[in-house]
């Protein structure tokens, strides 16, 4: 039975992943800040570890607990929409260190196994964001652009050692908790350049008219990176997300 170790697995897209792999069979390790928040099916499939992608301690504990696995999928991490003139120098530290450098602590920690056995897969979530400039998710970009290029990079060094390396893609997405997670760093409504467009955007991001994502969406696109080995590098996740990725081709 194959194994995958999901990161941010409480909700969302990765709560999603997680009980879809476990009705295809496999064994999941689930990993979140908060054990007592999984809203996953019990089965004797299914291993949920409390995780922190910014402790090293807490890397180092979860992957010695789940043991051999064979697909890493780092989706951990979060969001804040804050004009680049604005935005706290800890918010933007805590955004780097939660979606760049924590997914590389994860690929660091799994890495070895997967060398040594010369096989493994490593997906890792990022955001249809990054294929154009956006306003006030400047710094979110920037770390979620800096997890592609790590990858890009990744798949040229692993390939020799039968490693696949594979980067999904979400958009937009209603059912996810990006807005919420990402008010309380929100600055600038009471600046009275920025508001209007601090506005929209938040009218924007609460509409679901127009395509967007789901989270079976993410899912599906996390299943196929890990199942097919003729998947592509870069694999959207949702209407939005491909029709963005299809404008750059």
């Amino acid at each position: 039975m194959p194994t995958v170790l999901i990161t941010g697995c409480s909700s969302g897209f990765g709560l999603e992943t997680a009980r879809l792999f476990l009705d295809r069979g496999w064994r999941v390790v689930a990993t979140m800040r908060n054990p007592g928040a999984a809203a996953l099916p019990a089965s004797e499939n299914l291993q949920i570890l409390p995780f922190d992608v910014t402790d090293e301690a807490s890397v180092t504990s979860a992957v010695a607990a789940a043991g051999p696995i064979d697909v890493l999928v780092n989706n951990a991490g979060f969001g804040a929409a804050v004009p680049i003139e604005l935005i706290e120098a800890q918010t933007a530290r805590a955004l780097f260190d939660t979606n760049t450098l924590g997914t590389l602590a994860m690929i660091q920690a799994v890495l070895p196994q997967f060398r040594e056995r010369r096989a493994g897969v490593i997906i890792n979530v990022t955001s249809s964001a990054t294929l154009k400039p956006l306003p006030l998710i400047s710094i979110y970009r920037a770390s979620k652009a800096a997890v592609n290029a790590l990858t890009e990079s990744l798949a040229v060094e692993v390939e020799p050692f039968g490693v696949r390396v594979h980067i999904v893609l979400p958009g937009r997405s209603p059912e996810t908790r990006f807005g919420d997670n990402a008010m309380p760093h929100l600055r600038g409504l009471d600046n009275s350049d920025y508001a209007p467009l601090i506005e929209g955007m938040i009218s924007q991001f609460r509409n679901s008219d127009g395509p967007v994502t789901y989270a079976p969406d993410v899912a599906n696109a996390i299943w196929l990176a890990a199942t097919d080995p003729s998947a592509p590098l870069k694999i959207p996740a949702g209407k939005d997300a491909e029709e963005w990725m299809a404008e750059l081709a």
